[in-house]
C-alpha cells in the first residue's frame, strides 16, 4: 500500500477520503469532489497491457442482445418482443445477437469477442444503485469502502503514480475510489479546465505556483494542485492533436477519448467508461429502443476496437462490458421488460480467444419469473486482473477465491 504517514497533523488518506479522492475539472469549476493528481511522477510511457471497462448503466436485457433463439422458452416468455431468427445476426444453432448489432458480429467471427453466460451474484439486488455498487466494489452485500479498480490499481502500482486510472465521466465512479491512486476524472476534454469565481482565481493561481509549504501537509496540497494543471494540459493537448479517420457512431459515450489518450502514450493502464444515465432501463416499449441502443454501442466500441489496432495497439487491449443485471423473463404488459438477475458480460479484443463461456440459465426452472445466475461475476474480474493484466493476486484484489475463465489467450 501506499504510505499514508500523517503530515502536518493530517493524513493523507483523510485527506483523500474528505473528497481529494479525484481530479474532476470542467466548465463549472472546481466541484465538491475536486479533480486532482497525485504528486508523483508518472513512470516513462511505455507500450503495456491496458483494460478498458464499459459499464452499461440501466439494466441490459440479456435475452434481446445475445438471443436463445433455438429455445422455445423464451418465445412463450415474449409473445411481442420476442426477437425472431429471421431478424438475428444469428452465431450458432441456438443464439444471435440484436440485429442491430454489425459491429459486435463482426468482432464475435472474427475471433475476437468473447460471451460469458449467466452472469450474477447470490441474492441479487434489483436495485439500480445498490447492484451497480455491489458491481464496482465487487463486494454483494457489503459496505466496501473501495472499487474493484481502484483495489487493482493500489496492488499493481503500490506508489500510485499519476493518471494510472482514467474515468470517463461527469462524476467519479465508486469503481475508481482507491486508497492509493487518485483518478484521472473527465467528461468533455476541451472542458478539462479548472475554473472558478472571480474572487477565487488568483487564490486557485497562486497555490498552484507555490513549491514549499509551511508544513508535509501544505507540501502535499501544492503538489496536487501543480499536477492537476499539468493533466489538464496534457488531456486538452491529447485531444486537441487526435486524429481519426475512423467513424465512432452517433452517440460517443467515451470511448473516443480513451483512443485520443492511448495514442498519445499516456501512462493509464485502466480506463472505466460508462454509458450513463440508466439507458438500459427499458420497462416501456422496449422494442426500438433497446435496437436502437444497441446500435449505438456495438457501433461504438466496434470502431474503438479498429482504432486501437488502427494504432498498432491491438495487442496491448482488451475491453470488458457489463450491466448490473439483466431483465426478467416474461415481458411486462408495457411491451418492456422489469429489473431481472444473470446478464451477459462481454470481453473484447485481439487476445481474447472468442467464443460462448459460462452456463445459459434455464428460461424455466425460475427463482420468481428470474434466471439463476451460472457464473459470478468476479470470475470475470479475476479474468481481467490475473489473466489479463498479470497480477497474481486477483483474489486480494476480489476479497475471495474467483477462478479465472479461459478467456484470454495464452
Amino acid at each position: 500500500m501506499a504510505n499514508f504517514k500523517s503530515i502536518g497533523g493530517v493524513a493523507r488518506r483523510d485527506l483523500l477520503r474528505a473528497g481529494f479522492g479525484s481530479v474532476i475539472l470542467g466548465a463549472t469549476g472546481l466541484g465538491r469532489s475536486p479533480f486532482f493528481s497525485r504528486a508523483a511522477a508518472a513512470p516513462a510511457p511505455k507500450p503495456g497491457r491496458i483494460l478498458v471497462v464499459v459499464e452499461l448503466s440501466g439494466g441490459n436485457d440479456v435475452l434481446n442482445t445475445v438471443v436463445p433463439y433455438g429455445d422455445d422458452a423464451y418465445y412463450r416468455a415474449r409473445l411481442k418482443i420476442g426477437i425472431r431468427p429471421d431478424k438475428l445476426r444469428k452465431l450458432d444453432g441456438h443464439f444471435g445477437f440484436q440485429n442491430t448489432m454489425v459491429g459486435m458480429e463482426r468482432l464475435y467471427k472474427g475471433g475476437h469477442l468473447a460471451i460469458v453466460h449467466g452472469v450474477g451474484y447470490d441474492q441479487p439486488s434489483f436495485s439500480h444503485f445498490a447492484s451497480m455498487a455491489y458491481w464496482q466494489t465487487a463486494a454483494p452485500n457489503r459496505g466496501e469502502l473501495y472499487g474493484w479498480v481502484g483495489r487493482m490499481a493500489d496492488a499493481m502500482d503500490p506508489e500510485g503514480h499519476a493518471n494510472y486510472v482514467v474515468n470517463i465521466d461527469t462524476q467519479q465512479s465508486l469503481a475508481v475510489r482507491s486508497q492509493g491512486h487518485v483518478p484521472l476524472v473527465f467528461d468533455d476534454p476541451q472542458k478539462f479546465i479548472r475554473t472558478g469565481f472571480a474572487d477565487e482565481k488568483e487564490m486557485l493561481a497562486s497555490i498552484a505556483k507555490r513549491e514549499h509549504g509551511a508544513n508535509e501537509a501544505e507540501e502535499f496540497m501544492y503538489g496536487v494542485s501543480r499536477s492537476a494543471l499539468n493533466a489538464e494540459q496534457l488531456v486538452r493537448d491529447a485531444w486537441a492533436n487526435y486524429r481519426t479517420p475512423i467513424d465512432y457512431g452517433l452517440v460517443r459515450f467515451g470511448l473516443d477519448r480513451v483512443a485520443a489518450l492511448i495514442a498519445a502514450d499516456f501512462p493509464t493502464k485502466i480506463y472505466y467508461v460508462a454509458y450513463r444515465n440508466n439507458a438500459f432501463d427499458t420497462h416501456v416499449y422496449q422494442g426500438d429502443v433497446h435496437a436502437r441502443l444497441w446500435t449505438y454501442t456495438s457501433d461504438h466500441i466496434a470502431a474503438f476496437m479498429k482504432d486501437v489496432a488502427r494504432l498498432g495497439r491491438a495487442e496491448d487491449v482488451v475491453l470488458m462490458s457489463f450491466s448490473e443485471f439483466g431483465r426478467r423473463v416474461k415481458e411486462n404488459t408495457s411491451q418492456g421488460t422489469d429489473h431481472g438477475t444473470a446478464g451477459p458480460a462481454f470481453m473484447i479484443g485481439e487476445p481474447v480467444a472468442g467464443g460462448q463461456y459460462g452456463k445459459m440459465p434455464s428460461l424455466t426452472e425460475l427463482n420468481d419469473g428470474n434466471m439463476v445466475f451460472t457464473t459470478d461475476f468476479r470470475r470475470v474480474y479475476a479474468t481481467a486482473i490475473k489473466s489479463w493484466m498479470g497480477h497474481g493476486d486477483a483474489n486480494g484484489v476480489l476479497r475471495g477465491e474467483f477462478e479465472p475463465l479461459p478467456i484470454i489467450k495464452a
